[in-house]
C-alpha cells in the first residue's frame, strides 16, 4: 500500500490558467500529451511567471477538475487575486479532509503523473473509509532538493 494520510484543512483559493482536455478520460496517454503541452507553453510564453508573481507562496498546482462537463486542467498558484483573462478560474477547495500523497522525481510532470497514478489508481480503490466525490484536486510542486522535486496530491475526500 502506498504512502498516503489524511489532513484536515481549511478552504483556500487557487488561480489558475487552463485548458480543457479533449482527450478521453480512458485515453492516459492523450491526456498526459495534452497536459505536457499545456505546461510548455505556460512556461514558455510568460503565463506561469504571470500567476507566481501572484501567488501567496512557492507552490505551483497543477489542478484536475470538472467543469460542466468538462475536462479541465489548470496550471494555478495559492492567490486571493484574479487575472481579466477569459481562461483564468479562481479554483475553490472546500474545508474538509484531503487525501495527501507525498513523493518526489526529476520533473514536475513526472511528479505530477506519478502521484496521480498512486492516488487514483492504488489508495482510493484500496482504502475502505474514505471516497472521493469529486471536486477539483491538485498535485502541488513545493520544493526541490538534492535534484529532486518534491510534492504532495491533495485530494478532497470524505470519511464512509
Amino acid at each position: 500500500m502506498a504512502e498516503y494520510t489524511l489532513e484536515e484543512k481549511e478552504s483556500f483559493t487557487v488561480l489558475g490558467l487552463g485548458i480543457e482536455l479533449k482527450s478521453d478520460y480512458t485515453d492516459y496517454a492523450g491526456i498526459n500529451k495534452e497536459k505536457s503541452d499545456f505546461w510548455e507553453a505556460v512556461k514558455q510564453d510568460g503565463r506561469l511567471n504571470t500567476l507566481k508573481a501572484l501567488a501567496t507562496n512557492d507552490y505551483i498546482f497543477a489542478v484536475n477538475e470538472a467543469v460542466n462537463n468538462k475536462m479541465m486542467h489548470y496550471a494555478g498558484v495559492m492567490s486571493e487575486a484574479t487575472l481579466p483573462e477569459e481562461e483564468s478560474r479562481v479554483i475553490q477547495f472546500p474545508k474538509g479532509f484531503y487525501l495527501i500523497v507525498k513523493g518526489e522525481a526529476l520533473t514536475a510532470e513526472e511528479l505530477s503523473n506519478k502521484l496521480t497514478g498512486i492516488a487514483f489508481g492504488q489508495v482510493l480503490p484500496e482504502e475502505q473509509n474514505i471516497a472521493y466525490v469529486g471536486g477539483p484536486n491538485a498535485s502541488v510542486e513545493m520544493e526541490q532538493r538534492n535534484g529532486l522535486i518534491y510534492g504532495e496530491m491533495w485530494i478532497p475526500v470524505v470519511k464512509k
